[in-house]
């Protein structure tokens, strides 16, 4: 099935490029995207995914839109404070791309519902703040085999990595735990400079478009750093897969979810 008229030329930029070209727009049109967050990492991440034509979006969040949230999740408006941040999101989604399907999910991921959530979905974006929250990602997204690309921001630092199954190392396989939750400062203690969410969370598009059309290289095996104040980007070569990794080792020990003690805003 072609192309309408509105789709040449909404996505005519993408449909020049050989690496997408009208192939690669079609399977961003029949994609599923899944988002859990829809804050400083999620909220550019959605925007992009939408204009991109991602044929449907899920944004999980159990939040409301706070005043301080606006100086970086910038699907809100200050219209919006003390909407739930779903209902914000699909709204902005909408406005920006009305033939995107957007499936708002106003509920936390916890272990219970997480493997539900992502059923559905051909990619999963992590754009939580919290460890807990990444861990149980992983861990979930492990288990049903789906890709999912994690980012963190804090002060003026970001950082982000893919994953694939059986192609790398999971986010577990390189953190193994998370941290005491008094061990990191949160972005309420440390801050957290609001654009650092635009560059990050905008990469975390970037790895979805690109995973979903099959063009370029992945960041599989590979955490990619950037430093705000030095405007630095090192990408770091990860070591292989553990064997011995519990969740996506040879012998799992971690065959069910947990829910870890929650401290949110978290870079590691």
């Amino acid at each position: 099935m072609g192309l309408t008229n509105e789709q040449l030329e909404r996505y005519s930029r993408h449909l020049i490029l050989k690496e997408i070209g009208v192939s690669g727009q079609k399977k961003l049109l029949a994609s599923k995207v899944l988002l859990i967050g829809a804050g400083g990492l999620g909220a550019p991440a959605a925007m992009y995914l939408a204009a991109a034509g991602i044929g449907k979006i899920g944004i999980v969040d159990d939040d409301v839109v706070d005043l301080s949230n606006l100086q970086r999740q910038i699907i809100h408006g200050t219209p919006d404070v003390g909407k739930p941040k779903v209902t914000s999101a699909k709204e902005t989604l909408h406005d920006l791309n009305p033939e995107v399907e957007v499936e708002a999910i106003q509920e936390k991921a916890t272990a219970s519902n997480i493997l539900s959530l992502i059923q559905n979905y051909d990619f999963i974006v992590d754009g939580t703040d919290n460890f807990p929250a990444k861990f149980l990602i992983n861990d979930a997204c492990v288990m049903a085999k789906k890709p999912f690309v994690h980012a963190g921001i804090i002060r003026f630092k970001g950082q982000i990595m893919t994953y694939v199954p059986g192609l790398g190392p999971c986010y577990r396989c390189v953190f193994r735990n998370p941290p005491p939750p008094e061990a990191v400062p949160t972005c309420r203690q440390a801050g957290v400079l609001g654009t650092m969410g635009g560059i990050i969370g905008s990469m975390e598009a970037l790895e979805t478009i690109k995973y979903l059309t099959g063009t370029g290289e992945l960041l599989i095996g590979s955490l990619l750093t950037f430093d705000g104040l030095t405007m630095e980007w090192r990408k770091i070569k990860l070591p292989p897969a553990r064997k011995d990794c519990a969740v996506c080792g040879e012998h799992p020990t971690l065959t069910t979810l947990v829910d870890y003690e929650e401290k949110a805003c978290a870079l590691r």
